[in-house]
């Protein structure tokens, strides 16, 4: 076994009863699923945190390969099934929260995404001349994406199509695989963040109120793309992480440090949105008007920033502390024994 693949007994040396596994998963899974509707926390760092993610790899791995066994199959149905329902029970919530209080959830996303340094720094260190190669080519690619977004990262693109949600769905599989990188975030780079939670809250008010009619768009246009794109995303990114670990390890954790450390250009926090002007905002490629102002939502709206009050600054200090605070907190419940499963430099 190579000494970057994960083991498949517990720390110690034992392999965990059933209950423990299902536990274990579905505590992996809630985290994940809530981490990958939150810009800046990683559904990986969760698992990690969750002391399930060397089984969750190897699960994933066992079934891709059609190696069919009780404890692959425990771990991936209670995390996957945690997961699902913490998409289902919070995404309007999420949603409502970044529309209506931007400067204080970005805020609360930078913290979350810099606790994440430290995940990854424990599996890469030593540091050495790799690990500085890759952290500036992710930090480098993550400014690029940013600016390329416009510091906004919300706004709904036109391109919210079939293959676009694919991608997404693609996005946010590679965060189930990679500790210290946000599926949200990187919905957030691809204009794909908003249009998916609200097709997720429309899609469960419409099973709620069994108005199965309704059910139909936001399954055919949002859940089976992103659902086609996350279970393609799971198998691919996750051979793709371990033929890279097994073979460029610093280098590849070195990137993960750099795209952590990066994203926090995107997640400027003290922007609003601003009414659009009539004849001459152009949204989804659409100048808006008299006529179809109603048909653009809130979260349509184009961005600005503006020059924040100096209760605003400590409490964006505040909420990135508070951030930072957590996620280093979550990590720290169960990721030691794993992170040295993990490590390229466990025995």
């Amino acid at each position: 076994m190579s000494e970057l693949e994960p083991r498949s007994t517990s720390s110690s040396g034992t392999t965990p009863t059933s209950s423990k596994l299902v536990l274990r998963g579905a505590v992996g899974g809630l985290l994940m699923g809530l981490a990958n509707l939150v810009p800046g926390i990683s559904g990986g760092t969760m698992l990690l945190a969750a002391g399930i993610y060397p089984r969750f790899v190897q699960s994933v791995a066992d079934v891709a390969t059609l190696r069919w066994n009780r404890p692959s199959l425990l771990v991936l149905s209670s995390v996957v099934l945690a997961a699902v329902l913490s998409v289902l029970l919070f995404a309007g919530t999420i949603k409502d929260l970044v529309v209506h209080h931007r400067w204080i959830m970005y805020s609360l996303f930078i913290g979350l995404t810099l606790g994440g340094v430290p995940v990854v720094w424990r599996l890469l260190r030593p540091a050495n001349s790799a690990v500085a190669m890759g952290a500036v080519g992710g930090f480098a690619l993550m400014v690029v994406l940013a600016l390329g977004q416009g510091g906004t990262g919300t706004a709904a693109t036109d391109d919210s199509n079939f293959l676009m949600m694919t991608v997404a769905g693609l996005a946010g599989a590679s965060a189930m695989i990679l500790p210290g990188i946000s599926g949200g975030y990187l919905l957030l780079l691809l204009g794909q963040y908003l249009p998916i939670l609200s097709g997720i809250d429309e899609f469960k008010t419409a099973l709620k109120t069994r108005d199965f009619a309704a059910v139909v768009d936001p399954t055919l246009n949002m859940v089976l793309p992103v659902g086609l794109g996350v279970v393609i995303g799971v198998v691919v990114v996750s051979s793709l992480v371990r033929w890279l670990l097994r073979r460029y390890a610093k280098l590849t954790l070195g990137a993960l440090l750099g795209l952590l450390l990066g994203a926090v250009f995107g997640l400027w926090p003290f922007q609003q949105m601003v009414e659009p002007v009539l004849g001459e905002t152009v949204i989804k490629g659409r100048v808006v008007t008299a006529e179809n102002l109603a048909e653009f939502d809130a979260e349509d709206y184009p961005m600005q920033g503006f020059r924040p009050q100096a209760t605003q600054v400590a409490g964006a200090i505040g909420f990135i502390v508070l951030g930072f605070a957590l996620t280093t907190l979550v990590a720290r419940l169960g990721g030691d024994s794993d992170d040295a499963d993990y490590s390229p430099n466990a025995p």
